[in-house]
């Protein structure tokens, strides 16, 4: 299956790329790809349904049918409850996708995840929070 088409914002981009250079593993490779194949728009133009950048996100990984919310952040905000940093698989997987979208996603032991997005239950563009 092919990877769904994604957007990203200039300004996640901006952020995301610098972390990228000090590190050298799979889930780097993995965003790096991510960020290769996605539209980039401005913040403004951003789609209120989509996964940015400290978006509060309801999914479901198909397999398993477990669902959760998680808010997607970068590393140095991970580890709070519910958070995911964008250097995990499964942060990774969830940027740019949108309201409806899946992804297939290797997750732990070789197994593949198919994460589907529910609802973007907070985006901080649609909010007017540009500066998250």
């Amino acid at each position: 299956m092919l990877p769904p088409p994604i957007t990203v914002s200039r300004l996640d981009v901006s952020r995301i790329e610098p972390l990228l250079e000090d590190l050298d593993d799979d889930q780097v490779l993995g965003l790096e790809d991510e960020l290769l194949r996605a539209t980039v728009v401005e913040p403004r133009s951003m789609p209120a349904d989509v996964v940015t950048m400290n978006s509060r996100v309801r999914c479901r990984e198909e397999n398993s049918g477990r669902e959760w919310s998680v808010t997607l952040v970068y590393p140095q905000d991970a580890g709070k409850p519910d958070t995911v940093s964008i250097l995990a698989p499964v942060g990774a997987a969830l940027l740019g996708l949108a309201k409806g979208q899946s992804i297939d996603w290797p997750g732990r032991n070789g197994r593949t995840l198919r994460i589907v997005i529910l609802d973007v239950e907070y985006q901080p563009e649609a909010a007017g929070d540009y500066d998250l």
